[in-house]
């Protein structure tokens, strides 16, 4: 099957729907499929290897993932907000590509390329009137349907494949077609270049529900927009949110959104105390976190609804600690904790996620990162309770190796966490001539309150774990570095200590 089925489905039962809101325009799912016909048309008529998409989230990234499905060539969406030297790099690897979006910056970066470039708008129109003529033909198979850069650390970024049959395995493992009624809208503001993206427009039109896009975030446009469209659902992630809290404190009622009945999140860590002010604030709304990668098509565990009240509400400290997890395995997938010599690890040791599943793809260009039973290994660490609760301590490429002893990062940012003047903090490892690593601690105070001095946190951190924890330096910074997905840039906090 093909992901293009997804937009038939739905054009087919109600085509008069209204399927997609961008700036103000309104697209049914007729609409939407009659333009990512076109689309194919014009792709297939470019003769290129790759559908790429250098721009914000829009109505042509709906209509370049689909028409690049019917036409059977892999949709490749690019991080605009990359450096230029790190776009150029990536842009010769998807030559020749049919390219959407920022056409200036693509023939500066690529001069002498086989790229066919156009803006957005001008993509928009020739899908629109190719698709007055175009055919029902689509192209089917175990093709790719998405190739997506993941971010790259110490090496360049690794091209991930997403198979018709992960992304479809995903879909229809967790959404039940046409179940949304025609009020429910799902406000979208993740980047088109994230799995995310892909996902959320893939089960919102499968469910049905009205997507609304907003192409940049900012706090006060996503709760406007929220209030005007009446917003059922909504996906952000921990430093949007981290946005959204102040202002929703500060306008008060001024808003009215009653209608967000479920915000699900995920893509980097929540802080505690910001999920706990969000269910307060949100008394009525469903929270979800969500744990998955670009190689497992999206999600792959929850933390629910329920869940999350009841580890609110709970006495119980082992409750209470899975507000802190990312939930359950979805009932398609599995997921085990191994060591590094690949040994299963029972309840509560940290270890290596594996996960295994028909949307794992654990697939690159050139390679495959599973192993002969189908497991993938994340790179992710991590423990899972008694229960089948899956908690994250963050990558295992992060770990810091202090004389041969492994220290789990997340394990001392736990700790701090419960410092009343420590808003976040991140620790790292640095180089340490008596160790070979030690531990490295940046630290961001609370707005109001005085920085807690060094010798005060070397003891906390004494106390409540163990002498090897306590960092060797300690930086006091305003914000810690974050992408736009929520993620914590470790490796721009260790180059505070290469100094």
């Amino acid at each position: 099957m093909n992901i293009s089925l997804i937009l038939q489905m739905a054009a087919d039962a109600e085509p008069g729907r209204i399927g997609l809101v961008c700036d103000g325009r309104r697209w049914s799912y007729a609409a939407l499929m009659k333009a990512a016909r076109g689309a194919a048309e014009a792709i297939a008529r470019a003769g290129c290897s790759y559908v790429g998409l250098l721009d914000e989230s829009s109505e042509a990234a709906s209509i370049a993932l689909f028409g690049a499905a019917i036409a059977g060539v892999p949709y490749v969406p690019l991080n605009y907000r990359l450096a230029d030297a790190d776009l150029a790099a990536l842009l010769k690897r998807i030559d020749p590509a049919y390219l959407i979006g920022d056409v200036e910056r693509v023939q500066r970066l690529n001069p002498d390329s086989g790229h066919q470039t156009l803006a957005r708008a001008d993509f928009v129109t020739e899908a629109e009137k190719l698709g007055e003529t175009a055919s029902g033909d689509e192209h089917d198979g175990e093709g790719i349907a998405a190739q997506i850069f993941t971010s790259g650390t110490t090496a360049a970024p690794k091209a991930a494949l997403l198979r018709h049959s992960n992304l479809l395995s995903y879909i229809l493992g967790t959404v039940e077609f046409g179940s949304a009624s025609p009020e429910e809208a799902a406000l979208v503001c993740v980047p088109p270049y994230h799995i995310a993206g892909i996902a959320a427009l893939l089960s919102s039109i499968y469910a049905m529900r009205r997507i609304v896009l907003l192409p940049a975030f900012e706090p006060d446009a996503w709760l406007q927009l929220a209030s005007s469209e009446r917003a059922t659902n909504a996906f952000v992630v921990p430093t949007m949110l981290s946005r959204i809290i102040p202002r929703m404190d500060a306008i008060g009622d001024t808003l009215d959104l009653s209608s967000l009945q479920s915000v699900a999140y995920g893509g980097g860590r929540m802080p505690l105390e910001l999920i706990e002010r969000a269910l307060v604030l949100f008394p009525d709304t469903g929270f979800t976190n969500a744990y998955g990668l670009t190689e497992t098509s999206s999600t792959v565990a929850l933390l629910g609804p329920e869940d999350h009240r009841a580890a609110l509400s709970s006495g119980d400290p082992v409750v209470r600690a899975r507000l802190g997890s990312v939930g359950r395995p979805l009932p398609t997938v599995e997921i085990e904790i191994r060591d590094e010599e690949g040994k299963l690890l029972p309840a509560g040791e940290r270890g290596e996620i594996y996960v295994r599943g028909e949307q794992v793809s654990g697939e690159y260009r050139g390679r495959s990162a599973l192993d002969a039973e189908g497991w993938f290994p994340t790179r992710d660490a991590g423990w899972l309770d008694a229960e089948g609760y899956l908690f994250l301590a963050g990558r295992a490429d992060d770990v810091i190796v202090r004389g041969g002893e492994n220290i789990s990062p997340g394990e001392i940012e736990d700790v701090l966490t419960s410092h009343p003047a420590i808003a976040e903090s991140a620790a790292v490892a640095v180089p340490s001539a008596e160790w070979g690593e030690a531990v490295g601690l940046a630290v961001v105070a609370r707005p109001g309150h005085a920085a807690p001095s060094e010798q005060e946190l070397k003891a906390l951190i004494k106390d409540r774990l163990r002498s090897s924890r306590v960092p060797e330096r300690i930086v006091f910074l305003d914000a810690l570095p974050y992408n736009e997905m929520g993620k914590l840039l470790r490796r721009e906090v260790k180059k505070l200590f290469n100094s």
